[in-house]
């Protein structure tokens, strides 16, 4: 009897032993990824002379860093100006792709993979390649310094992958459905925003959300292609924040900024977690 029972001792301390590794690497993982922003919020309550004590808690709410912040009356606006080009780049990119989405996982033609290709190609380049390029572009079309500038070039980036996440997830969708559109006489137009689009939420609202983050939190575009304080994006303005002091960094105030920037970001994810899940996952079983 106790050498039946040694071997089923040892797998079940072998299970607690492995469950426990488990979690102890999502905590750290967990807290990897919320200290910074935890340290953010609660370095953005201190004052100046307690911003650098070393502290798990706030020993008091103080908002003069936010009072400072909204001060500055181009801070605000940047802010409106980012949500608009966010929103722009989001729409842009869900119509374009939702339509060569179905074009690629639904019209069979000569060269469709090769098309595939192509686009995947397009984001393997690096920003600051197109750099140059792209900035003789929006100067010609005479959109330099405007909101125009941004929403064309974040597009070009976001395209590719809006395009190839919604094509894998078309594809898993049956064709019994679009042969039944066709038996009524649908026209693709109708059987593409009738049929399939209420079936590709989870995938419209993965790449949305993804599309509206990278556009969010673009940097090196929004430096080059905006010149006036009015157009700035809230990347560019933070830096700006950091830039215009003369003596010492605004640290307190930083700290504000990128709290104020990350939680819409952060509410958004929350909100749309399940989706986004089922989005990022589409077209990994067949079934």
């Amino acid at each position: 009897m106790n050498r039946e029972r040694t071997p089923d001792k040892a797998a079940a301390f072998k299970r607690v032993l492995l469950r426990a590794g488990f979690w102890v690497l999502v905590i750290a993982l967990t807290f990897y990824a919320i200290f910074p922003f935890y340290y953010a919020l609660i370095s953005s309550f201190k004052p100046s002379s307690a911003l650098f004590e070393v502290s798990a808690l706030p020993t008091a709410l103080d908002f003069s860093n936010y009072r400072t912040l909204f001060a500055q009356p181009t801070f605000s606006r940047s802010i409106f100006n980012s949500a608009l080009v966010a929103v722009l780049v989001v729409l842009l990119a869900l119509l374009l792709g939702l339509a060569a989405a179905y074009a690629l996982g639904r019209v069979r033609f000569r060269g469709r993979g090769m098309v595939m290709v192509v686009v995947l190609g397009v984001s393997m380049f690096p920003q600051i390649a197109v750099l140059s390029g792209l900035f003789e572009v929006i100067r010609w079309l005479g959109i330099y310094n405007t909101p125009w500038s941004l929403v064309l070039s974040y597009s070009i980036f976001t395209l590719p992958f809006t395009v190839w996440v919604m094509t894998t997830f078309i594809r898993q969708l049956p064709n019994e459905l679009e042969e039944a559109a066709i038996m009524d006489g649908a026209t693709p137009w109708v059987t593409l925003t009738r049929v399939f689009l209420p079936l590709m939420v989870p995938a419209m609202v993965t790449t949305g959300l993804l599309a509206f983050i990278a556009a969010w939190n673009e940097f090196l575009f929004a430096l080059t292609f905006v010149l006036t304080n009015e157009q700035r994006t809230v990347p560019v303005a933070i830096a700006m924040i950091s830039g215009n002091s003369q003596f010492e960094l605004p640290w307190g105030v930083l700290m504000a900024a990128s709290v104020v920037v990350t939680v819409p970001l952060v509410v958004l994810v929350m909100i749309f977690q399940r989706r986004i899940v089922s989005g990022l996952t589409a077209g990994a079983v067949k079934g």
